[in-house]
């Protein structure tokens, strides 16, 4: 009898998948929610029940032997770092990548985003914030996310560390803290905004509903800014009052566009 060859290559994935995740370090397991790229092993893993973290939000320097960045967020509970070694030929940009669209599907909150140069020294990510020699790679092939769930979980902070590192090995190291008490009220970075707009080509912030709130028209107007050159369309429910408040913080009229498709809260389109 014979046997089509896609029948042939399908049973020599299943088999080369199931000796992949037999190679997982033993007791470990993915986060939830969290998609696993095919045939990449976890090679590290640890739960630590009660940590302080502090996770930045900015280019790592060192400067006078101290770690040095814009801004943070620190809060204490219980850890889980995975560390998962891809396969070859693929990135951990292409890992990360997957794994953040995955998280926004389910509402999760992007709140620092950095790639390449713009996260500074992949050593300093590696050693001083996760402390995972395996992480030292190529300063521009790297990347950051620090992302929180969306609720009932929103107590629940997800950091990505995806690098690249010579000989064609790549990592993404994923880190969850399930903090002790509430984390209140967390802003993205106006760089991370510009990011996921120039990405998706949009953004969407369903909660920021009624008049405009000074902080996030603050964040959304230093986002734009960002590329002077960049137009938007507006819509929602008080879109026209955000446009005012935002051409008041300084992007210029001729950017903002009104649309009138309906919109939760606050959308933002770019106009390309």
């Amino acid at each position: 009898m014979n046997i089509p060859n896609r029948f042939i290559w399908a049973l020599g994935l299943s088999c080369i998948s199931s000796w992949a995740w037999a190679a997982d370090v033993p007791g470990s397991h993915d986060l939830q929610g969290i998609p696993r790229l095919a045939d990449a092993q976890i090679v590290d893993y640890s739960v630590k029940p009660d940590i302080e973290r502090i996770y930045p939000m900015g280019r790592l320097r060192k400067i006078s032997g101290r770690l040095r960045f814009e801004e943070q967020v620190t809060s204490r509970g219980q850890t889980m770092a995975i560390t998962y070694e891809l396969p070859a030929e693929h990135s951990g940009f292409e890992a990360l990548t997957a794994a953040r669209e995955a998280l926004q599907a389910q509402g999760a909150e992007l709140l620092f985003w950095c790639e390449g140069r713009d996260c500074g020294e992949s050593s300093l990510w590696a050693n001083e914030v996760f402390g995972n020699s395996k992480l030292v790679g190529a300063d521009d092939r790297q990347s950051y996310l620090l992302m929180r769930r969306a609720a009932p979980d929103h107590n629940q902070l997800i950091t990505f560390y995806g690098i690249n590192r010579g000989g064609r090995k790549a990592y993404l190291h994923v880190e969850q803290l399930q903090a002790n008490t509430d984390l209140g009220q967390l802003l993205p970075t106006s760089a991370t905004l510009q990011r996921q707009l120039k990405s998706a080509g949009e953004l969407a912030f369903p909660k920021l509903t009624g008049e405009p709130d000074a902080q996030w028209v603050t964040l959304i107007a230093r986002a734009l800014n960002l590329d002077a050159a960049s137009r938007v369309n507006l819509t929602g429910t008080d879109a026209s009052a955000w446009r005012d408040a935002l051409i008041k913080s300084g992007v210029g009229a001729a950017r903002i566009e009104l649309g009138t498709k309906p919109a939760q809260g606050l959308h933002l389109k770019l106009l390309r």
